[in-house]
């Protein structure tokens, strides 16, 4: 189907934005909604809205929060996706959807398919999961997209936390036994949008469920370190701990390596690597 007309929700977010940023370079109409335009808890909002195509940057992401307002995380992340579902469905326009590596969170110790059992810790972990199953069961036409370690030049992440630490701080501890790869919100947003300027990508018999990040395995020091090494003027000694060492209200997956051969058999679109997603991040932090 030809997508003219598109529907960006969660605008204000760190993803959001990055469509924002990316949307002069393509072919459609984008209009970007963040929540004080559409309340996505509220049917009548999404009612309102008219596109080919709705992309849901919205989510509940406070890991940690989550386990003291499980009522909000679960609005969010599966009741206000059940109501863009619906709106999908009546209306016939496919809906792509973003979820995490956290719905995972299994005992295998190898890159994760998505047919891999899904065994949520946590109140957020658990609440993207019944988002999932809310657009499995109602939508006909839909992709979602299990990402990790999401970040990117706008709003709130690792490594914008990591560079303002470092102007006060001459040494940190970072966990070094959690594995996977960090996924760039331009590289992501940019994915997207070039789906949506191929029709045929978007066909019906292609729904279902994909990983998605950056190519590569790495751990948080790792990142820190690299961070480190490309955006700061003084030696920040980086010392590495575990997880047991750094407790966290949420529980962590410590396997968030993701097969990307699904994405890559069905789509063929380039993935880069994560640290040249992360270089160019950090040039343009440094240079905006």
């Amino acid at each position: 189907m030809a997508i003219k007309r598109i529907s960006v929700l969660g605008a204000s977010g760190q993803l959001g934005r990055s469509f924002q940023h990316l949307s002069h370079h393509f072919p459609f109409e984008i209009e970007f909604y963040d929540r004080s335009q559409v309340d996505i808890t509220q049917v009548a909002d999404i009612e309102n809205l008219s596109s080919d195509l709705i992309i849901n940057c919205a989510a509940y992401t406070a890991v940690d929060l989550a386990e003291d307002e499980s009522g909000e995380a679960y609005q969010i992340n599966r009741d206000a996706v059940q109501n863009i579902a619906q709106h999908c469905k009546s209306r016939k326009i496919p809906l792509i959807h973003f979820s995490s590596d956290y719905v995972y969170h299994n005992s295998l110790r190898r890159p994760l398919k998505e047919s891999d059992p899904t065994r949520p810790k946590g109140v957020y972990a658990r609440s993207k999961l019944a988002g999932e199953r809310k657009i499995t069961a109602i939508c006909d036409h839909y992709y979602i997209f299990r990402v990790s370690w999401l970040y990117g030049p706008f709003g709130t992440n690792f490594p914008k936390t990591m560079l303002r630490l470092a102007k006060t701080r001459d040494a940190l501890s970072i966990v070094n036994d959690q594995i996977g790869a960090p996924t760039n919100t331009l590289d992501l947003a940019g994915m997207i949008l070039q789906l949506c300027s191929n029709p045929g990508m978007l066909s019906g018999d292609l729904s279902g469920i994909y990983n998605y990040c950056n190519r590569g395995t790495t751990s948080w020091d790792e990142i820190a370190r690299c961070i480190f090494a490309q955006s700061t003027d003084k030696a920040i000694d980086v010392q590495s701990i575990p997880s047991k060492d750094y407790p966290t209200k949420a529980m962590r997956p410590r396997n968030s390596r993701l097969d990307l051969s699904k994405f890559d058999r069905t789509f063929g679109i380039e993935i880069r690597d994560w640290k040249s997603a992360m270089l160019d991040c950090l040039t343009f932090l440094k240079t905006n």
